[in-house]
């Protein structure tokens, strides 16, 4: 299995397909594999990599708390050892906090940047409703049964098939993190803000949300786009956080249609 050093943690990161490279970042507690939607669909035109962030799946779980420049780097290095100089970079949640970190820390290295369901943190970012934070904030201390089931109507919309759902609450059983590792992580999102650095961000930038998410409000995504110059904001209907689960050929045709635009 391919392991990049992040300062001496081991990051998992693998690759499918072949073209221009395309970076995924996953978000808060998710492994890599909760891309299983997203992966077939880009490699048939691009080099798909992914990896696990610090704290789950297959990588390394150094103490926390960890930092949003921390995983930045670990994306940076997973770039390093796959050889990429730069790559489409897309990232959801948590992820596209650790995209925006990685483009604003290091702008050569990203050509065209999504950023799915997230926010800039900090102050100027749209709180959800205190259900959902209270769940957020929770979920460390709850068995992994207990956390997916509580978190399951802030990030589906109740259209979504059941079938899809089960499919990857399988994937969420099979690769959840330990409490102290999503508290590490977790950490990460509530000391780091970028509002007062977005509109350093020249990359091609296409935001999308879902328009019913509970967890991180579309607003968050509107807000982000204002801030980005040229940026292109894109609300899926009928979905909430986990779009790419709740409306997957809208999604995935948005992004498609992005990076695939000359």
């Amino acid at each position: 299995m391919p392991y990049a050093d992040s300062s001496g943690t081991k990051i998992f990161w693998d690759q499918e397909g072949d073209g221009e490279p395309v970076l995924l970042i996953m978000g808060l507690g998710y492994s890599s594999d909760m891309w299983h939607r997203t992966r077939p669909v880009l490699s048939k035109h691009f080099r798909v990599i992914s990896f696990d962030n610090r704290g789950v799946g297959k990588s390394g779980a150094p103490d926390g708390p960890y930092s949003m420049a921390q995983m930045a780097a670990d994306a940076g290095a997973v770039l390093d050892a796959a050889g990429v100089a730069s790559a489409h970079v897309a990232g959801v949640s948590m992820g596209g906090m650790i995209a925006q970190e990685l483009v604003l820390s290091c702008p050569g290295r990203v050509r065209k940047l999504v950023l799915g369901c997230t926010a800039c943190g900090g102050p100027r970012a749209v709180r959800a409703e205190p259900e959902a934070n209270d769940v957020l904030l929770q979920r460390g201390g709850m068995t992994p049964e207990q956390a997916i089931l509580a978190v399951i109507p802030y990030v589906y919309h109740p259209s979504t098939p059941l079938e899809r759902i089960d499919e990857d609450l399988e994937i969420r059983l099979r690769t959840f993190p330990t409490a102290a590792a999503y508290r590490a992580q977790l950490a990460a999102i509530l000391g780091w803000q970028s509002y007062d650095r977005l509109a350093h961000i020249n990359a091609p930038t296409l935001v999308i949300h879902g328009e019913a998410d509970r967890l991180v409000p579309p607003g968050n995504g509107r807000l982000v786009a204002e801030m980005i110059s040229g940026a292109r904001f894109v609300l899926v209907p009928q979905a909430s956080h986990i779009f790419t689960t709740d409306q997957p050929a809208i999604a995935h045709k948005a992004i498609l249609d992005f990076l695939l635009r000359g």
